[in-house]
């Protein structure tokens, strides 16, 4: 009888969206080697798919979207080993932060630690109610090692950040929600369901568009204002020759048509009314 293998990053794809599931629920999805390289792996195809406009991530089970580190994988390793270790998953959560299309990350439990960084390299976090989060590791005796102290205080803010970071805070969903940390915060039952209605009105819109917003917002962020406006110029140009543009302008001028249509239908409604 053969062995039956188990991949640890399920991945589907339906309707212009790609679904990326953590998929160690007896490790707490935590980030070991064979596991980000399965992501790495997937995030690679993703990247090469142009007919992919989102993509999702989540975390398999109800209880967490992911622990961060696989700390009984790191218990064998020697200080060099484990500088190595968090380089890696530093380099993989930059690299879902690199995709071109939109990352949403549907946090469906615990993310702590490195499962807190991925999140935040995603554009848009929707954490299930139950949700609880931090960048715990200086209770460790350590820091957060994979962006965790670059990305957080650009979402939160300087002083937030700190706040969370020197103190080992947890935060549940709705002090998230309140913080700017996620976006929003639906019943655990509904979470998928929310985040997938959210990636499907993304992935109707222009891909190029969405594509170049994503561009023009993260590297405007990183600038000062002229450079982000003379960038965010140069990323309108190159929506100006695609056909989903002209498709778009064609779409509104018949939506505005039937729109005028029925004002003049209305109206003369309101007449014969007016003259019985």
């Amino acid at each position: 009888m053969g062995v039956i293998e188990i991949s640890l990053v399920k991945f589907d794809v339906k309707n212009y969206i790609a679904v990326l599931t953590l998929n160690r629920p007896e490790a707490a999805n935590a980030l070991s080697k064979a596991l980000q390289d399965e992501l790495n792996e997937k995030v690679s195809a993703i990247k090469t798919d142009p007919s992919i406009r989102c993509v999702v991530i989540t975390g398999a089970g109800e209880k967490v979207f992911c622990a961060g580190a696989d700390l009984k994988e790191r218990r064998g390793m020697n200080e060099t080993q484990v500088i190595e270790a968090v380089q890696f998953i530093g380099q993989t959560v930059s690299n879902i932060a690199s995709l071109e299309v939109p990352v949403i990350a549907a946090i469906n439990g615990a993310a702590f630690g490195g499962g807190l960084e991925l999140a935040l390299a995603c554009d848009i976090r929707i954490a299930a109610a139950h949700a609880k989060m931090g960048l715990t590791e200086t209770s460790l005796a350590i820091i957060p090692g994979a962006g965790g102290t670059q990305r957080l205080p650009r979402l939160i803010g300087l002083g937030q950040a700190k706040r969370m970071i020197y103190a080992a805070e947890r935060k549940t969903a709705e002090q998230a929600l309140k913080m700017g940390l996620v976006e929003s915060v639906p019943p655990a039952d509904e979470l998928m369901n929310t985040v997938m209605e959210l990636a499907e009105q993304i992935a109707h819109n222009g891909p190029i568009a969405v594509r170049q917003a994503k561009k023009a917002i993260d590297v405007g962020i990183e600038s000062d204002l002229t450079t982000g406006l003379q960038f965010e110029n140069l990323a309108y140009q190159q929506t100006i020759p695609t056909e989903d543009r002209v498709e778009g302008l064609v779409a509104f001028k018949e939506k505005e048509n039937l729109n005028t249509k029925e004002i003049s239908i209305r109206g003369m409604g309101s007449c014969h009314i007016s003259m019985t």
